[in-house]
């Protein structure tokens, strides 16, 4: 719980009269049906401790992501997974893009880690290119972390460049933590899960918020072969931490292929739609592969249509980024409609005052 601290993130829609909120890039249809009837289902043993090893679920994700068992640890959510593995870990240097999920930052710093930043350039859409591969060797971290596709950009890293940066944190010990919890929801993006057999220090990220929208029940996991990293982590969390609840959701969100499908294919139409319509308002938007866009506008942009009920992500808390940076979710085309709506508003509303 946040005690009298700024929350740096989005989808806080409590603090006030938020109809539509584009600030959390959540799956556009919401949970499925199947996964909210699995909970409900789950009820009548909220009585009883959940099972700590969480035995159904890791079944599930074997299966699903092609793993064996003892390659997976989950988590409640991601954000604990983030926290968990840095404590395991202990990196005294590490680097990290910029910008990125801020939690990466924030769970080194809390252990007294060096942080190290890689500036991403808007004169190349925020991509990261090969120029970073000789950074990553001067600079021979501890741990390089990376979220693909990237937040808040959206840019998706290329495979090939994925698999050099690979190779060089190999050569030089150094351990390499991948976000994939956007991968599912892109068309383009390609897990390295492939290569964990070969690579011990390589570690995964994945999650049910984003895909299966899921944000409300806190449920993450991540795939490694090294056994002993995994049970490090176990033992930086408390017991019982994954509740009876989500372990169900998480079994029955996984069998739901078909609706996966589904929202990559209105993600991928709705993107195209709103990118173009912002771009028409005279934004600048960055190219994404992901359910949700970057881009830059005014300095009040997210006050103005805070006060027409719509909340979008103000990224100013970003290393890397500045005020007048904006994130907003690809969303449902009525939802998508009534955004491009009210920014017209605040436009024509600015060019009157």
């Amino acid at each position: 719980m946040l005690y009298h601290t700024t929350n740096p993130h989005g989808g806080d829609i409590y603090g006030g009269d938020v109809q539509l909120d584009f600030s959390a890039n959540t799956n556009p249809y919401g949970t499925p049906q199947a996964v909210l009837d699995a909970m409900a289902a789950a009820l009548p043993r909220a009585h009883q401790y959940p099972d700590p090893y969480c035995r159904e679920l890791v079944k599930a994700i074997s299966e699903f992501e092609s793993v064996p068992k003892d390659w997976i640890l989950c988590g409640s959510g991601a954000a604990e997974l983030i926290y968990s593995y840095c404590e395991a870990l202990q990196p005294r240097r590490a680097m990290e893009l910029a910008p990125t999920f801020s939690e990466y930052s924030l769970a080194l710093e809390q252990r007294g880690c060096q942080v190290e930043r890689h500036t991403l350039e808007k004169q190349n859409q925020f991509a990261l290119t090969e120029a970073f591969l000789p950074v990553l060797e001067h600079s021979r971290p501890d741990a390089l972390l990376l979220c693909n596709p990237n937040n808040p950009t959206g840019q998706v890293i290329a495979q090939p460049l994925l698999e050099k940066i690979l190779a060089v944190c190999e050569k030089q010990s150094t351990s390499l933590f991948v976000d994939e919890c956007f991968l599912d929801l892109s068309n383009d993006g390609v897990s390295l899960k492939s290569h964990l057999g070969e690579h011990l220090n390589l570690f995964i990220l994945k999650a049910f918020t984003k895909s299966y929208g899921m944000a409300g029940v806190r449920l993450g996991y991540c795939l490694c072969s090294n056994r002993e990293l995994l049970q490090k982590m176990a033992h930086t969390v408390p017991p019982w931490n994954v509740s009876t609840l989500a372990q169900a959701a998480g079994v029955a969100a996984l069998q739901e292929r078909a609706f996966l499908q589904k929202t990559r294919t209105l993600i991928s139409a709705e993107r195209q739609w709103l990118q173009g319509q912002l771009e028409e308002l005279g934004f600048w938007v960055c190219p994404s592969g992901v359910n949700y866009l970057l881009f830059q506008g005014r300095q009040d942009l997210h006050q103005r249509l805070r006060e027409r009920g719509i909340a979008i992500r103000d990224c100013r808390n970003y290393h890397g980024l500045e005020a007048g940076w904006y994130r907003v979710a690809v969303r449902l085309h009525e939802e998508n409609e009534r955004l491009i709506a009210a920014v017209k508003e605040v436009c024509a509303w600015q060019r009157t005052s």
